[in-house]
């Protein structure tokens, strides 16, 4: 009962992101002819040679892509990605194309924006889209010295290029990269979050006068490592925590209060999992 439930809400999920990439695309892309990478902007790309719409060659490109990746990489390769391949063609055949702004600036952005909201939706309840990672995965475990990440990249740049190429302006190309660019962004955002968590390392020879002082007055954890300086060969105390950002600023001040010879790291954590946490990540 528990997976029945689950699968509906991941239909769910990935036809909301698709729906949200196939907007992107119509309304603001495809119009302006900016090709954001991948077999989309393939498509958006060839339909300026050929007339073919978007929907056919997205979904002629991915079907033997699908086919390639079930027999390589197993039967476990996902009905997600059939599922969000299919209806990402469906949206495009659907929605009825209209271009909401001519000016290519805008729309590079917006379509990005667009697109990568909903690849990053697609992307959390464990689907994609095809196209470039699907190729990207392929050539991986042909190539297993390259990354999954290098290939998309080659990618979706020759897509990029010829789709200046085809419109004979460099400047397309250029609109496109903006688009790739923020279709990334937006996709990072949603899979990383936007760094509400900070950890803090802290070297200093008065943990436990800190220790407490973080528990007490924040309301954290806190966890005490063993280091020896290389220089100086001594013994070091480091205090290990994790705290929200809104509580970053107070965490510097008990600190620097209590020891201020202390040294301290800060580095933004995207998430934490574990016991004492979730008040954290909201």
């Amino acid at each position: 009962m528990k997976n029945w439930y689950r699968t509906i809400i991941d239909i769910i999920g990935l036809t909301i992101g698709v729906f949200l990439l196939s907007v992107g695309l119509v309304f603001f892309l495809e119009p302006n002819a900016i090709a954001p990478g991948g077999v989309t902007g393939f498509a958006i790309v060839l339909k300026q040679i050929t007339g073919v719409p978007v929907y056919l060659t997205n979904l002629f490109v991915n079907i033997p892509l699908f086919i390639i990746g079930v027999m390589t990489l197993g039967k476990n390769f996902g009905w997600k990605t059939a599922y969000s391949t299919v209806i990402l063609s469906f949206f495009l055949k659907i929605i009825p194309p209209q271009a909401v702004t001519p000016d290519q600036l805008l729309a590079c952005i917006f379509g990005g924006l667009l697109a990568g909201l909903g690849l990053g939706v697609v992307f959390r309840f464990g689907g994609t889209t095809g196209g470039s990672d699907l190729i990207g995965s392929l050539l991986t475990n042909k190539f297993p010295n390259i990354s999954i990440g290098t290939f998309m990249m080659l990618i979706d740049g020759l897509v990029v290029i010829f789709a200046g190429i085809v419109a004979r302006n460099v400047e397309v190309s250029l609109y496109s990269i903006i688009a790739l660019f923020a279709t990334a962004k937006v996709i990072d955002l949603l899979l990383e979050g936007i760094g509400y968590l900070k950890a803090f390392l802290i070297i200093t020879s008065k943990p436990e006068e800190i220790g407490e002082a973080i528990m007490n007055d924040l309301q954290r954890g806190a966890t005490l490592f063993k280091g020896k300086g290389m220089y100086t060969k001594e013994e070091k105390d480091i205090l290990l925590c994790v705290v929200s950002r809104s509580q970053f600023t107070k965490t510097k001040e008990i600190v620097n209060s209590i020891d201020s010879d202390a040294f301290i790291m800060v580095t933004e954590i995207s998430e934490v999992l574990g016991e004492g946490f979730e008040e954290v990540k909201k």
